[in-house]
């Protein structure tokens, strides 16, 4: 089916600000948020249906990040409703945080090895490097215990940038037909942080857009390919120039990162705007640890982490 050139374009532009609204929706709904992944489980059969067996990225996709998102879900409200429980409270320790980190971190070794596959090793190269720089999950990742528990991650602006272009590479390279699309959720995943004013809900635009974009690409395969379909503008030269670019400026990033992590200066280089400045004030004052957590002031000593 062939639609009209001018169809594309504002597709794009209607499923980039539908993408950040549903990302505010699932902010302020923590636990309305949670359900919508839980119920999405009953499309599994259409994800039978239209994804080859033998997709093994399809399907480590899907399920690395539908899973994942119940489980942040349920984290929040731990954050938020604070129950004085067994799992509640082990729900708001530490290791969540890092089990945050640690699927990020899959995802893009998933996408990684999928260059490798390809031969596109330069964009690996990229993947490799995000996968090194991401901030730890025990500093720099944070449930907010307010009324939202949103997931906080305080990754720094060149991580963003180059996770944004690896991933647009990759794409460009695996499935040229939903390169526009793709380039919508990163889009999207990018403006909405810059938009709320708050730097630490990248992780937070970036997990809720891509568990929305890969639901649409299984429940509905052709949907993309219809409306945004961009698989004319694959060109072999392009996606080798930009593999190489990613993976050359993320070389003096990792330089970079690790001189800030061996100075030191990581945990204030690392946040931004008003979270940086609540950071210092609350070492100053002594309220807060060295990861970010409330220090009991009666006890003298660490409280349990919030998450």
């Amino acid at each position: 089916m062939t639609v009209p050139v001018w169809v594309t374009p504002v597709s794009m532009v209607v499923y980039i600000v539908l993408l950040m609204l549903l990302t505010e929706f699932m902010r302020r709904h923590c636990r309305t948020s949670m359900w919508v992944w839980v119920v999405s489980l009953v499309t599994i059969p259409l994800w039978i249906a239209n994804i080859p067996g033998d997709d093994w990225f399809r399907w480590a996709k899907n399920l690395s990040v539908i899973l994942p998102l119940i489980f942040a879900g349920v984290g929040r409200i731990a954050a938020v409703e604070q129950k004085d429980t067994p799992f509640w409270r082990t729900m708001r320790k530490r290791w969540v945080r890092w089990a945050l980190y640690g699927i990020v971190f899959c995802n893009i070794a998933e996408a990684t090895l999928r260059d490798v596959q390809m031969g596109n090793m330069m964009n690996a190269l990229a993947g490799f490097i995000l996968c090194v720089t991401m901030p730890f999950g025990d500093k720099y990742w944070k449930y907010d215990t307010s009324s939202h528990g949103e997931i906080l991650s305080y990754t720094v602006p060149m991580w963003n940038f180059l996770y944004t272009t690896w991933n647009a590479c990759f794409v460009y390279a695996e499935g040229h037909e939903f390169f526009a699309s793709t380039c919508c959720i990163l889009a999207a995943a990018e403006l909405y942080p810059i938009i709320m004013r708050r730097p630490e809900l990248y992780i937070t635009g970036r997990i809720y857009t891509l568990g929305a974009h890969l639901l649409l690409r299984s429940c509905f395969p052709l949907l993309f390919p219809t409306i945004m379909n961009s698989a004319a503008w694959f060109n072999p030269e392009v996606m080798y120039w930009w593999g190489m670019v990613n993976g050359i400026i993320g070389i003096p990033f990792v330089f970079w990162y690790c001189y800030q992590l061996s100075s030191g200066k990581a945990p204030v280089a690392f946040r931004r705007g008003k979270a940086r400045q609540k950071y210092l004030e609350g070492r100053e004052n002594g309220t807060i640890d060295e990861y970010g957590d409330p220090v009991d002031p009666v006890a003298g000593r660490d409280a349990i982490p919030l998450g």
